[in-house]
């Protein structure tokens, strides 16, 4: 799970397996597979170094070498 925050401050968990997009518009809008959108402070470089975090936390680049 990765840290997102909300516009409103407040900061919560997603899965990163779920996102099918991110969208500048101009807050960073994510998409997630369940078709929910998730607006968040982060910008998508932060979120994309967030995942790929977490991604090495799990060992998931072992497999995709």
């Amino acid at each position: 799970m990765i840290k997102v925050t909300r516009l409103d401050g407040t900061e919560y968990y997603i899965n990163p397996h779920q996102i099918e997009s991110m969208e500048l518009r101009p807050d960073t809008t994510i998409l997630m597979l369940s078709g929910k959108y998730l607006v968040v402070r982060e910008n998508a470089a932060v979120v994309i170094e967030r995942i790929v975090a977490y991604r090495r936390q799990i060992g998931a680049f072992k497999n995709e070498e």
